[in-house]
């Protein structure tokens, strides 16, 4: 795996990135390091920070529970669990409770039990959509525990 870190100005320009499209704002950050992972995945860590970019979207990664606390969430049933660290979608039935949230944007996973973080997608609908469903898919799995990011970044220390 290679690592390295990034210039200043590719730092203030990813960091204004993800801020714009997570709605959330970020002290400076000094000394970004990007640990390519595969072809289409990069892990960024840095101070406090650390972000599972695929492809062109950018995800908070499952170990930082601090940072996905401030994004929305639904929470779903146990009967979900073992479907959803597989990689499977939310699909409207397993969904117990949610707060707010519009559609193509990012949302966190958490188990009913443990109210621990288990997955991270993006809304395929609204929250106020979802409560008009009785089935169908909800949140695209995106990043999930067990995942082969989830099992490289343990890995990765800042």
């Amino acid at each position: 795996m290679k690592s390295n870190l990034i210039s200043k100005s590719e730092t203030v320009i990813l960091l204004k990135t993800v801020s714009e499209k997570w709605g959330i704002e970020f002290p400076k950050i000094k000394n970004l390091r990007v640990h390519q992972i595969a072809d289409e995945a990069q892990i960024i860590t840095g101070q406090g920070i650390k972000i599972l970019k695929i492809n062109d979207e950018y995800l908070p990664f499952l170990s930082e529970t601090q940072m996905l606390e401030r994004f929305p969430h639904v929470t779903v049933d146990m009967g979900a669990v073992k479907f959803m660290c597989k990689g499977a979608n939310v699909m409207r039935p397993g969904i117990k409770s949610h707060n707010e949230f519009e559609t193509e944007k990012i949302v966190c996973i958490i188990e009913e039990s443990q109210h621990k973080f288990i997955a991270v997608g993006k809304s395929l609908v609204s929250s106020s959509e979802l409560e008009s469903m009785e089935k169908g898919e909800v949140i695209k799995n995106m990043h999930y525990i067990s995942d082969k990011f989830w099992e490289i970044g343990k890995t990765i220390y800042d």
